[in-house]
């Protein structure tokens, strides 16, 4: 008996939220710290002609809008919605958009301010630049971009060459294999410093160990890291022993030389920013005067005043007021006018979009942490997330995380990033909430100031914090611990 078998068709209706043009405008640049800013709005101002920068213009708003309306040449109301377009919309003050004409929105006496920032070159370059050395195909070089693009800040790589193949292939359409990225590796391995561009640990102290003059010794600390290695991390040093057949003394003299190894080669070319390391210019500044008041202005450095272009908007108005008979090409102008008119004014209301979003945001974290800006004292900042400042500036989470996101603040006391400023807190079961930052720091104080031949264990570390006004478990100790890298006691001695 055959069975039949039938297609259902069904519908089914489906609520999607998307983002509108503009709305992705806003984010993108509320993702920007002010030096990327800067450039993105001079791109823009080549871009885009209806766009201009400048403080004052001539002519009063008036001269704009007069005989301007949305009625055609018989004085009849213009029903044509395709075409209607309104100045009126697009125009404040003199054509100054009203966050400039804020005083608080600006640097004192609208000068740059000094600000110091690190003018190193940055991890991805150096190697870049040894690489541009190398006599490579320039897919071989390509290869080696991308490589060094995927290192991790320590300078190891942690993705397998099968992952980096299958990106390849997926984001840039660059067709490779393995082999050939183990290969060119294997010239990156060679870059300084050395130990750059290893898969673990291990590869990275033995690709040290390489480069030492031959000896007995180096064939002892090569032994230790290549044979050894689990023992070595946990300081077996008996099974070491055993296992390569040395004396105490040969262990010792080892071990010294390979302590002073790097396990994080890339920390050296930039502290621990790595390839990420830019110069900071804060997106805001907070002063704090001498009787307790403080003032937040955002640090517009050169971020110019934007406006539409006059001549622009004259020639609109031309197009406008002549609509009756025009031909192809007049309407084509007209569409090609309009759009830019649209983009430069959406673009001058995203950037005060974004203005008035870092402010509330900044403002919101001031007003939280008011004891840190007025002393300096980080064992003042309170236990503070992202949604304690949103509800404060009645903002998305979202829209906090992407402000504090590559942002600093210069203060009276430094520059901070913005996440500087945020921690989780820790409440006691008495409901007091402490703050994780400085139960962290008080920890890292106790395991400093311990009898390294005798080092606290994480009960006595809970003893010693219950002692100082901190009763958090043996077990949050150990979180705490592991979170500052701080390895547990019998590896401590």
């Amino acid at each position: 008996m055959a069975q039949s078998s039938r297609q259902i068709q069904t519908q089914a209706q489906q609520q999607v939220q998307t983002l509108s043009p503009q709305q992705i405008l806003a984010v993108k640049l509320l993702e920007l710290p002010t030096v990327e800013l800067e450039e993105r709005i001079h791109a823009e101002l080549l871009d885009n002609p209806a766009l201009e920068e400048g403080k004052e213009i001539s002519g009063t708003e008036d001269d704009f809008d007069e005989d301007y309306n949305t009625k055609d040449e018989d004085g009849s109301p213009n029903t044509d919605m395709g075409e209607d377009i309104s100045l009126g919309d697009y125009r404040t003050e003199d054509d100054i958009p009203d966050y400039k004409l804020q005083e608080n929105n600006r640097s004192k006496d609208d000068k740059a301010e000094d600000i110091p920032f690190s003018d190193t070159v940055s991890f991805y370059e150096t190697l870049k630049e040894q690489l541009d050395m190398q006599h490579l195909t320039p897919e071989e070089k390509q290869l080696g971009e991308y490589l060094i693009g995927s290192l991790d800040d320590d300078g190891l790589l942690r993705k397998s060459t099968d992952t980096l193949a299958d990106e390849l292939a997926i984001y840039q359409g660059v067709y490779t294999t393995p082999e050939q990225l183990e290969r060119v590796l294997a010239v990156i391995q060679d870059f300084d410093p050395a130990g750059i561009g290893a898969r673990s640990l291990q590869e990275c102290l033995l690709l040290q160990i390489k480069r030492k003059e031959d000896s007995p010794l180096k064939q002892i600390e090569y032994d230790i890291i290549s044979k050894c290695c689990d023992d070595f991390t946990k300081k077996n040093k008996e099974k070491i022993i055993q296992k390569l057949n040395i004396t105490e003394q040969q262990y010792n003299e080892a071990v010294a030389e390979l302590t002073k190894l790097n396990p994080r080669p890339g920390s050296s070319m930039g502290e621990a920013i790595g390839k990420n390391l830019q110069q900071i210019v804060p997106d805001f500044i907070v002063e704090t005067g001498d009787d307790g008041s403080i003032t937040l202005s955002l640090n517009n450095r050169n971020v110019p005043e934007l406006r539409l272009s006059r001549e622009f908007a004259d020639m609109l108005d031309e197009h406008t007021r002549n609509k009756a008979n025009q031909s192809k090409e007049s309407k084509d102008a007209f569409m090609f006018l309009k759009q830019k008119v649209d983009a430069a004014q959406g673009f001058i209301n995203a950037v005060k979009q974004r203005q008035q979003t870092l402010m509330g945001t900044m403002q919101a974290i001031i007003d939280l942490q008011r004891p840190f800006f007025e002393e300096g004292d980080e064992s003042l900042l309170r236990p503070m997330i992202l949604k304690d400042v949103a509800e404060r500036a009645k903002l998305d989470v979202s829209t906090v995380s992407r402000v504090s996101n590559s942002k600093y603040v210069q203060t009276n006391f430094g520059i901070y990033p913005l996440k500087f400023f945020f921690s989780d807190g820790y409440t006691t079961e008495s409901g007091e909430e402490l703050s994780v930052r400085e139960i962290k720091r008080i920890l890292k104080e106790c395991v400093d100031g311990e009898n390294k031949a005798k080092p606290y264990t994480d009960d006595e570390l809970a003893d010693m914090l219950k002692e100082k006004g901190y009763p958090i478990a043996r077990r949050t100790v150990a979180k705490y611990r592991q979170q500052l890298n701080i390895p547990v006691a019998r590896l401590r001695r």
